[in-house]
């Protein structure tokens, strides 16, 4: 804490002050903040677990084989900067054998098994008119840069960056072995073509509104929006179960992916595929194509000053390729039944408090409150882990094959993910790994996610007092249940259909109090004169804002009657604003600050923190705010 601030002027320097001054970033890092730091502790947990895996001793498990043999395969630097290039070359090879631009579906089929983000996405997903089914998914993809307004921007630093950018592209091609005139000339046709379907592609904000990301047509509908790609080849080649009909996300960009192709050289768009591919799998390569990945996406994209050491590289990389094995192992050593039986009651404790909240509200009718119970009652908590593990034994993992080990787990995953066509929804997958330090909401399956890696203090702490964890990890589960409820959740009802259960009145009185969220949050400025993108972040805003509350309720009715000491002088309702505004305690590199403002929907600590107190009075009356300070919002907003 910084006890010289005033909380009513400022409560984030309040309440974070002392926090912001002692824990400088870490050079390895782009910010620095409690997920950090518990995600840091969560991969130190992760690494003993990896290196007892990997010593190649009898008696190890089949998951132990797997995640040991992987991680020793990412660890060995030396055997994988002998091959250089090398492991590439299959695909490579196919590459250049494109004759015809019909031949182009060939070579995009094996790169996208592999997780190579080459024209467009493709995957399953629940169908937003009938969730309990799962249907394929095409979208939008294919860009290096982070989001599609880095193509457009036209301020001094965006400019500068897709200068740096190309640059990058032609140096990753220069280490694949193109002279230097060729890859500085097929860096440029990278980024014509890149811009080129970022010019079809729906921006990070417009997503947010899932009535603009479902398009329901048949095969056939998106054949003819780009009929340069065999599409019958290329669901045959990805081994789809049949498919009449699907989503395509955003229509207008598969009639831009036709007209790149048509448009543009098969020689400029084998320079596309080759650099996409170089992209992908850096992390897997030879020393040389690490640091300059490093140094455009980690030092210059994000301000990074030292990449990180190859053993958390390596952690985080088993954790995306065989995360449910490594989780498996997590949770047998830092996750219990205490922590899992105490979050779950906390979390039942605040979805009454959600209960009473929605019957009490004034300006909600009593036709839409009573859905809005019946969709709260539906909603699914799921804590700590899977009730299932998922099966690995399939995945091919060889001692020596860094490459070949990501590649073979990530196809294993695009068909498991392929496989799910045209099969009932699997309510009880999780979107995250037990280790994870996050949570979610799934708006398709109404259902909250709490993985057991964010279940660990600071969040979550049975040393410390109710208030405290009422205000940390009671917050972070108000705010995944509020978005249930939210500008996007509101519009799936209780079984995760899109379907406007809302009367007209209501949903004009809730889109009121919504805009003054966006209002307010857009006059912040996290760095220099850049303005937060309120629209953006409007649903964790409401969330927060929405969950704080709800938490709050949560914990005068756990005290109810109970005495209230201070402790370090503070009193219950002081502490547990203390522990909302604690975990988002931050410090941020500039770059990083600068590239969150455009592509994050969370605001950054100070805003999130400040933005949530001065709505509410009981905030005001535990610290004895008075009109006209800071932290006194006029008008206050609010929705839940």
């Amino acid at each position: 804490m910084d006890r010289s601030a005033n909380p009513c002027v400022d409560f984030y320097q309040y309440a974070c002050g002392g926090w912001v001054a002692n824990h400088p970033i870490p050079p390895d890092q782009t910010s620095w903040d409690p997920f950090g730091q518990l995600d840091e502790n969560n991969r130190g947990i992760l690494r003993g677990i990896l290196e007892k895996a990997s010593a190649d001793a009898a008696g190890r498990t089949p998951v132990e084989q797997k995640i040991g043999d992987f991680y020793a395969s990412c660890m060995d630097e030396t055997a994988i900067d002998k091959l250089g290039a090398a492991p590439l070359k299959p695909e490579l090879d196919r590459i250049d054998a494109i004759s015809s631009k019909s031949g182009i579906v060939n070579v995009l089929i094996p790169l996208q098994l592999i997780g190579v983000n080459a024209l467009f996405s493709f995957s399953s997903g629940a169908d937003f008119k009938d969730s309990m089914l799962e249907i394929a998914q095409a979208d939008q993809g294919g860009l290096g840069l982070p989001e599609r307004d880095y193509y457009f921007k036209d301020d001094a630093k965006s400019v500068e960056l897709r200068k740096q950018y190309v640059e990058h592209v032609q140096k990753m091609l220069e280490l694949l072995g193109e002279p230097s005139e060729q890859a500085a000339s097929d860096s440029q046709a990278v980024m014509r073509f890149e811009t080129g379907l970022a010019k079809g592609s729906l921006d990070v904000t417009s997503r947010r509104d899932p009535k603009l990301t479902y398009h329901k047509l048949t095969a056939h509908e998106l054949v003819s929006l780009s009929p340069a790609i065999d599409w019958a080849k290329y669901f045959q080649g990805m081994g789809t179960p049949p498919i009449t009909d699907l989503n395509v996300v955003v229509p207008n960009f598969f009639r831009t992916v036709e007209s790149m192709i048509v448009q543009t050289s098969l020689d400029e768009i084998k320079a596309y595929l080759r650099w996409q591919l170089v992209h992908a799998e850096a992390p897997f390569l030879a020393k040389p194509f690490v640091d300059e990945n490093f140094r455009f996406f980690r030092q210059i994209l994000a301000g990074a000053k030292e990449i990180e050491p190859r053993w958390k590289r390596c952690v985080s990389a088993v954790d995306s390729d065989l995360g449910f094995a490594l989780g498996e192992k997590y949770v047998e050593v830092a996750f219990g039944a205490e922590q899992k039986a105490r979050t779950l009651k906390m979390v039942e404790e605040i979805e009454t408090a959600l209960k009473g909240d929605i019957q009490t509200l004034s300006w909600m009718t009593p036709t839409t409150k009573e859905q809005a119970l019946i969709k709260l009652r539906a909603v699914t908590n799921k804590i700590g882990y899977p009730d299932k593990w998922r099966d690995y034994s399939s995945v091919k993992i060889v001692r020596g094959d860094a490459v070949g080990n990501d590649e073979r787990a990530t196809e294993f995953e695009v068909h498991r993910q392929l496989n799910k066509i045209g099969t009932p929804t699997d309510r009880m997958e999780w979107g995250m790994t037990p280790p994870t330090v996050n949570a979610y909401y799934n708006p398709t399956e109404n259902n909250i996610n709490f993985p057991a890696g964010i279940l660990q203090p600071p969040f979550y702490d049975k040393r410390l007092d109710d208030a405290v964890n009422y205000g940390a990890i009671g917050a972070v589960v108000g705010h995944e249940l509020t978005h249930g409820f939210d500008d996007q959740g509101r519009q799936f009802d209780l079984d995760g259909n899109l379907k406007d259960w809302w009367t007209p009145e209501d949903a004009k009185e809730f889109d009121k109090r919504a805009e003054c969220f966006v209002q307010e949050y857009s006059k912040f400025t996290p760095i220099d004169d850049v303005h937060l993108n309120g629209k953006l972040t409007l649903g964790e805003n409401a969330a927060d804002n929405g969950g704080v509350r709800l938490a709050f309720m949560a914990l005068m009715e756990a005290l109810n009657g109970k005495p209230r000491p201070k402790l370090d002088g503070l009193t219950p309702e002081q502490r547990f604003f203390l522990g909302w505004g604690q975990i988002w305690c931050q410090n941020v590199r500039p770059e990083t600050s600068r590239m969150l403002i455009q592509v994050d929907p969370h605001s950054p600590g100070r805003n999130r923190v400040n933005g949530v107190v001065s709505n509410m009075p009981e905030f005001q009356r535990a610290y004895a705010c008075k009109v006209g300070q800071p932290m006194v919002a006029a008008p206050a907003c609010r929705v839940w």
